[in-house]
This record gives structure tokens, C-alpha cells and sequence, in this order.
């Protein structure tokens, strides 16, 4: 994880940062994504104009994980005819507007997942090119309990974090791409100190407003979750799982991708594609061989809380889970919900 960097705070009235946006939009810098309503949901799009952007959302509904690590993408195009391979890749910059605080922890985690081993050059290259504005959360999604796991608030992994003060935003600088993006576009004075700190009341505000939590530190989990591998709370759950995969689909921390090479139909060519994949998913597990060493349905189920709480600890020494919720909003029999499963866990071995 990145160290904190010294803050240095800012003020802009509302009219004001709407112009910043749109300057942002108009100075071809790259692509801008923002917030926006779709119905009652929200969702990160492109914007066209800043009255299109909302910060006061609750949750999004799935995370900016998408744009560096796309739900499906063309890695290579091939000719089978030349014997030639092409590399396919969209190098186009991101400025993402609206980012809540646990999804920044959630890309920072993607960040040391996929620098490991083998570097994801397409990952880290967009990560790379991009500019993060985040926003200090004013509303809460009744399934969210990132005050339990820490991830409410973050003082790093943007480059801009935005705090809504009514009239104005306060705007904390977190990298000198925030600090250029600022100076260049924006005519920011200083924030006072009335002004910072309402920032810091508004932050310690919202850890008042999680409706769910988790009733113990999650620095226990990695244990608790090894004492329970046999707990046969994972069969009764799983019992009601559908096999549909949402709860890894809208999750801000998986990773996990399946590669398939698609002919074109003349069979001359094709690409090879990365889609996004996950351990719910009955093929998750299967080899060529057709053995499957995951088939059962209870330890699939298991095995994406091992991985969240335990596994992915032991390696990289953080909680794979970030409180967002939305795998428990996504998940229709209702047995995706973290909080759920851990509490009762906690309470069987009391």
C-alpha cells in the first residue's frame, strides 16, 4: 500500500468545480468518467457534460475495477495466413470522477495482486495513465459496512478526494497529478482550517451511518475463518446458491479471468479475449481433462470467503473484502452478505 502523503487542502464553490469538470471534459485529456444516475441505480460512464455527474450516490453499481480491468477485452488479434500476431490494447488516459474511499483501498489492493509474479502490463499500464478523484461518501448503501473493515475513509490512492461542504467542495491533493490537474484547470484557493476541519467531522459523521458492521476486528477473520472450514454453515448456504456468479461480478477486489482464443468465421484469424470469471461459476474449477476439483456447490461457496478473509491474506497480508456490499445487494436468495456469514461464524465459536 501506498504511505499517506502531507494533505494539502483546497476550496471550490459548487459552480465553480462544475467549470473544473468541464474543463476536464473540453481539454481532450482523456476520457472522463463520472457518476451518473441510471433509474434509482448509479453507475460510472463517460460524461458529456458536468450536470451529468452525481457525488451524493450510495453505491455504484459495479465498481471502476472496470475500466482497468474490463469485464471482457481483446488482448491480441492474430493472421493465421502472414503468421502474425497483433497486440491489442487501449492506451486511452482516464480521469475517473466519484470514487468512494473503499473502492480506492480495492484498486490499490488490484494494484499488489497484479504486480505479482506475472505484472498484468494491460492493468498496470491504464493505472498507470489515469487520475482518480474520489469523494468522501454522503450517503451509505443499507448493504455497505466498510466502517467495519476500515475502508469508510482513506488519506491515499487518489490523486484528488473531494468532501461535499453544502456550498462548496473541499478538495485534499493526494499526488502531483492531482496537484498539476488542479493548478491547470482550476482556480482552488487554500482551505482555511474551519474548512478542513469540517472535512474531519464530516469523515468521523459517516462511520455513524452503516446500518450493517461486522461485531469483531477483522484482523481476527484469517483464523476464524481456518477454525470453520468444516462449519457446515457453508453447505446450509449454499443450498440456496444459484450458481449466477453476481457476487464476484460486482465485487471491487476479484481479479479472476478466463482467456479463450475466437476464430473469425472465414477461420483466416481471430483475438484472443479475456473475460472476467469467478469461483461461484460451476466450470470455475474444471481442467481439460473434465475433472473439476471445485464441483460441489458448498465449496465454491467456502472457498470465496476463504479467499476473501483467509487465502489472500496469508499472501499479501490484507482482508480481499472492502465493505462495499454489493455482492450482498446482488445476490437474490440473499446469502452473499459478508457481514452474515462472519457474525454467525464469530457467534458459533463463542
Amino acid at each position: 500500500m501506498k504511505s499517506p502523503k502531507q494533505t494539502r487542502f483546497y476550496e471550490l464553490g459548487k459552480g465553480d468545480f462544475l467549470n473544473f469538470v468541464d474543463a476536464l471534459i473540453k481539454k481532450d485529456l482523456g476520457r472522463v468518467i463520472g457518476v451518473k444516475a441510471r433509474g434509482n441505480k448509479f453507475i460510472f460512464d463517460g460524461l458529456d457534460s458536468a450536470e451529468e455527474l452525481r457525488l451524493d450516490q450510495d453505491v455504484t453499481v459495479l465498481p471502476p475495477k472496470k475500466y482497468f480491468l474490463p469485464a471482457t477485452e481483446s488482448m491480441l488479434r492474430y493472421r493465421l495466413k502472414e503468421f502474425s500476431v497483433q497486440e491489442v490494447f487501449d492506451a486511452t488516459p482516464l480521469i475517473i470522477i466519484g470514487i468512494h474511499p473503499y473502492d480506492l483501498v480495492a484498486l490499490e489492493q488490484m494494484d499488489v495482486v497484479l504486480k505479482e509474479t506475472n505484472p498484468d502490463y494491460h492493468y498496470l499500464r491504464r493505472r498507470e495513465q489515469s487520475i482518480l478523484i474520489g469523494v468522501n461518501m454522503q450517503k451509505v448503501s443499507s448493504y455497505a459496512f466498510a466502517g467495519s473493515m476500515g475502508t469508510a475513509t482513506t488519506d491515499h490512492g487518489f490523486d484528488l478526494m473531494l468532501t461535499d461542504l453544502g456550498d462548496r467542495y473541499a478538495i485534499e491533493v493526494g499526488s502531483e497529478k492531482g496537484q498539476r490537474l488542479l493548478e491547470n484547470y482550476a482556480n482552488a484557493p487554500s482551505a482555511s482550517p474551519e474548512t478542513i476541519a469540517k472535512v474531519r467531522s464530516a469523515e468521523t459523521e459517516i462511520l455513524s451511518k452503516f446500518e450493517r458492521r461486522i461485531n469483531f476486528s477483522p484482523k481476527e477473520l484469517p483464523e476464524l475463518l481456518e477454525k470453520n472450514y468444516n462449519n457446515e454453515l457453508w453447505s446450509e448456504k449454499a443450498k440456496k446458491c444459484l450458481k449466477c456468479g453476481s457476487c464476484n461480478l460486482v465485487c471491487p477486489t476479484c481479479y479472476c479471468f478466463d482467456v479463450q482464443d475466437v476464430p473469425d468465421l472465414n477461420l483466416k484469424g481471430g483475438e484472443r479475449v479475456r473475460k472476467w470469471d469467478g469461483c461461484l461459476l460451476e466450470d470455475f474449477a474444471k481442467v481439460a481433462t473434465g475433472e473439476n476439483f471445485r464441483s460441489d456447490m458448498a465449496g465454491r461457496y467456502r472457498h470465496r470467503f476463504m479467499r476473501k478473509g483467509k487465502y489472500i491474506h496469508d499472501k499479501f497480508g490484507f482482508i480481499a473484502c472492502v465493505g462495499c456490499g454489493r455482492c450482498s445487494s446482488a445476490c437474490l436468495p440473499d446469502i452473499a452478505d459478508p457481514t452474515d456469514v462472519f457474525n454467525s461464524l464469530k457467534e458459533a465459536a463463542a
